[in-house]
């Protein structure tokens, strides 16, 4: 929004109007600009790794009210910022809420969900981030004729923040939470809150108590375990592996970045916004239809598909640009090519929306044993925000010097991953978390690891 650049980034605006026949990748190429933005991910960092041992603590629901009113308290702050310090504040504000919500609400959704429903149930935290998405860039578009209208903008940041903090006060914790802080007759009270007052609960009790009681090396150590012990390897692998690729699609930089690059391209700034409004809209299409099917067909068909049709489109558009605007982006672009980059735009963000976007959320709130669930959703949570840090600080820099480049190596990861997720990721569709165990042991190349797991757990019974 100029308004907005006019009072807090001048020299970008200046940029902006000396680049009529100048270098058009480089125009947003600020420091101060992107600090503003990665400013968020860094403080979310630092509160998903200090949200682990507090959820643990004090379990899910408790660390869901902490974030709702750091955000809150976020929103608020940069609504009224009067300079880039206290926008920067309020972004990190911002932050803590995201790392505590970011931890808290995937591992609720997960530990709650009937193992038959998990996948669509736990989705649906990944859908509810796009519909925020979709709304928030709405209400860019609409509020960008407004002198003020980045005030609105920023500050409504605090509404779903009061939504989380009421909603949260309604829910019990789960029931793997409670007995893990020994709490039994509260799990089982929970179990009949979700499962209906005449449900058979006693069963899937047992169960998650004798989890519970077979992990019961103490969380205290859980990183140490994951970093060092054998049998933990699967986990430490894939806790690290799933949030860097979930970051290399390249997609989070195309979302907050997008109305630039459509501006790059040769579209108004109106137009911009109006292309990230539509890109919301797919995303958020894509997700609805993943919630349908993740169950049906599992995790890793939909894996293979979005990503294949992730890396077509990001060659495309590498192309395209290259092609048009070349090296020196000096060339403005025909419209017809510029509406094609928004087309392969479009066709990256559904493949991510019905892959990555919902799995890595999935597929690490669902993985991990008891004992470490809180470090590796810890772990996964504190990647994403890390990763997210350094791209949003690095990506119009490096869209300035690697050019049409940028969209070609989020390709070549994009294939990395896929054929990583086809060799080493187990299908965990319909699993019971308290069985999840028995993937791992199926597995052509992480049953070994799995069968150094077993002679543990068999030790005590031989002696």
């Amino acid at each position: 929004m100029e308004p907005f650049l006019r009072r807090f980034f001048p020299h970008v605006l200046k940029r902006m109007a000396e680049a009529k026949r100048g270098n058009e990748y480089c125009v947003f190429d600020s420091q101060a600009l992107t600090a503003f933005t990665s400013s968020l991910y860094v403080a979310g960092l630092v509160a998903s790794l200090v949200a682990s041992r507090v959820t643990r603590a004090m379990g899910r629901q408790a660390v869901m009210l902490m974030g709702g009113a750091l955000f809150f308290a976020g929103g608020a702050v940069t609504g009224a910022a009067v300079n880039i310090a206290m926008l920067i504040v309020g972004r990190m504000l911002l932050g803590f809420g995201v790392g505590f919500t970011n931890q808290a609400t995937p591992l609720f959704l997960a530990e709650m969900a009937p193992a038959r429903w998990r996948g669509s149930l736990t989705a649906g935290f990944q859908f509810f981030l796009a519909v925020g998405i979709l709304i928030a860039n709405v209400i860019n578009y609409a509020t960008a004729r407004i002198t003020w209208g980045w005030r609105l903008s920023l500050g409504l940041a605090g509404a779903p923040a009061i939504v989380i903090f009421v909603g949260a006060l309604f829910l019990t914790d789960t029931p793997s939470s409670l007995v893990m802080r020994g709490e039994a007759d509260r799990a089982r009270a929970a179990l009949l809150r979700v499962r209906g007052p005449g449900a058979d609960v006693e069963a899937e009790l047992k169960g998650i108590v004798r989890t519970v009681e077979t992990a019961r090396q103490g969380e205290d150590g859980a990183f140490r375990r994951m970093a060092t012990r054998r049998e933990y390897r699967p986990y430490l692998v894939l806790a690290v592996a799933m949030p860097m690729f979930f970051q290399l699609t390249g997609v989070i930089v195309i979302s907050f970045f997008s109305p630039l690059v459509f501006r790059t391209v040769g579209f108004g700034s109106n137009a911009a916004l109006m292309g990230a409004i539509i890109l919301g809209a797919v995303n958020l299409g894509c997700l609805m239809l993943s919630t349908l099917v993740i169950d049906r067909y599992g995790r890793k068909v939909l894996f293979m598909v979005g990503g294949v049709q992730m890396i077509i489109a990001q060659v495309a558009v590498a192309w395209i640009m290259g092609a048009q605007v070349g090296k020196s982006g000096e060339t403005a672009m025909a419209r017809p090519y510029a509406v094609a980059v928004v087309v392969f735009t479009c066709l990256h963000t559904a493949g991510f929306g019905w892959s990555w976007g919902p799995l890595g959320w999935v597929v690490p709130g669902e993985i991990f044993p008891i004992d470490i669930r809180s470090a590796g959703q810890a772990m996964n949570v504190s990647i994403v925000l890390g990763l997210t840090f350094v791209q949003t600080q690095s990506f119009l820099a490096m869209l300035c010097r690697f050019k049409y480049a940028t969209f070609a190596y989020y390709a070549a990861w994009v294939a990395v991953m896929t054929v990583f997720i086809a060799l080493f990721l187990p299908e965990t569709k319909g699993i019971p978390l308290e069985s999840m165990a028995t993937v791992w042991g199926r597995h052509w190349y992480w049953k070994r690891f799995a069968q150094v797991q077993r002679k543990i757990d068999d030790a005590p019974t031989a002696r």
